[in-house]
């Protein structure tokens, strides 16, 4: 494996870049100049042991959190330069997020939970439903769409959130490990759904994970140590999604 940093080129049509990002939280410096690119329709595994930095990473590139030091650009957009009413726009339009552990509105059902988006964006309810119940249909969980997150199994409810994620069509599903919570059957099921429909769509996907089979499922790998991003091994990585794929 190559140590050498990866950087963003300027004559690359990345669809999210970042160059230098640095955070820290008190005195613990959980990201040290790192720098990725992003491309459209890409599935990109951050892998790297817990306490890396990689989930910081996710959250700066998704506008969740602001860098101290370091650009991150989105469509031409620097994101630290943006206000909190655009990078909120970008969340609900072209961000999709999924969380280890769903982060699902307990009140609401699994229908409810994936319509939300879409509620937010200003589509009546009906129609938001429907669109729902047909992105839970994709991912299997149909049968639960009365169900609330407490009364589904993880595989299921982790599901749902795929369908939340992907619900308002994003170019961008940033995912934080989001089958570690889950068995090996579950994990293999909500990985299998998030590529499929992914590749379907051209999405382009940030997959944070510290699982190397789960990491197998992205075309390019880079690993995450001490806050700092190392080259991965692209052709390995590639060649094992295509497996799984096929």
């Amino acid at each position: 494996m190559s140590t050498r940093e990866p950087r963003p080129s300027p004559e690359s049509s990345a669809l999210i870049s970042a160059h230098g990002l640095r955070k820290s939280y008190g005195r613990t410096e959980a990201l040290r100049g790192a720098s990725l690119e992003l491309r459209e329709g890409e599935i990109l595994a951050v892998a790297g042991a817990s306490g890396s930095g990689k989930s910081t990473l996710l959250h700066c590139l998704s506008g969740i959190v602001r860098p101290d030091e370091g650009v991150v650009t989105y469509g031409g957009e620097q994101l630290g330069l943006l206000p909190e009413g655009r990078l909120g726009e970008l969340r609900r339009s072209d961000f999709g997020v999924v969380f280890q552990f769903g982060q699902l509105i307990p009140e609401l059902t699994a229908l409810d939970n994936v319509a939300m988006p879409l509620l937010l964006a200003g589509m009546r309810r009906g129609p938001a439903q429907q669109q729902a119940g047909e992105w839970l249909e994709r991912f299997g969980v149909r049968g639960q769409a009365e169900l609330r997150p407490g009364e589904m199994g993880g595989g299921q409810s982790q599901r749902v959130a795929l369908g939340r994620a992907l619900v308002t069509g994003p170019r961008v599903v940033f995912a934080d490990e989001p089958t570690g919570a889950l068995d090996t059957l579950a994990g293999e099921q909500v990985m299998t759904a998030l590529v499929h429909t992914a590749r379907e769509s051209a999405t382009a996907v940030l997959l944070i994970t510290h699982d190397a089979q789960v990491a197998a499922y992205a075309d390019r790998e880079v690993v995450m140590s001490d806050g700092v991003l190392r080259s991965g091994s692209d052709d390995v990585v590639g060649q094992e999604a295509a497996r799984r794929e096929g």
